[in-house]
């Protein structure tokens, strides 16, 4: 093998190393919900090409609402499902959109649009 062959198949290698890592590997750190003055742990979550933040921390047995904001007018974004909760929302383009959840289990739970396209995940601890 010629030294630009081994070049290019070391550079070919990394970038997809880089890839898997990048995709895969990488574990983002969640976004703690606040307490509010009523009781309810919230987080606002903005909906535009995704859901930021996609990871909310949340404490078991006490009530959540997450408040969406949908800023964008893609068809996939429409609906948010809470399909562990039985709980969906349809979220109009430019207004907050609060659900309601009680968590009384600890776990992961996602959340995700009607496509599938679009994911989030509720971490109950």
């Amino acid at each position: 093998m010629t030294p630009d062959k081994i070049l290019v198949t070391l550079v070919g290698l990394s970038a997809i190393a880089f890839i898997v890592w990048f995709f895969w590997l990488v574990k983002k750190p969640g976004v703690k919900a606040s307490f509010s003055s009523g009781g309810y742990q919230e987080a606002m979550v903005l909906v535009k090409g995704g859901y930021t933040p996609d990871i909310i921390l949340v404490e078991k047995g006490k009530p959540v609402r997450l408040n969406f904001v949908r800023t964008e007018s893609s068809a996939c974004s429409e609906k948010v499902l809470f399909p562990d909760f039985r709980k969906s929302a349809y979220l109009p383009e430019g207004e907050t959109i609060a659900v309601e959840l009680l968590p009384d289990k600890t776990g992961e739970y996602g959340f995700q649009c009607e496509m599938g396209m679009l994911r989030g995940k509720l971490i109950v601890e």
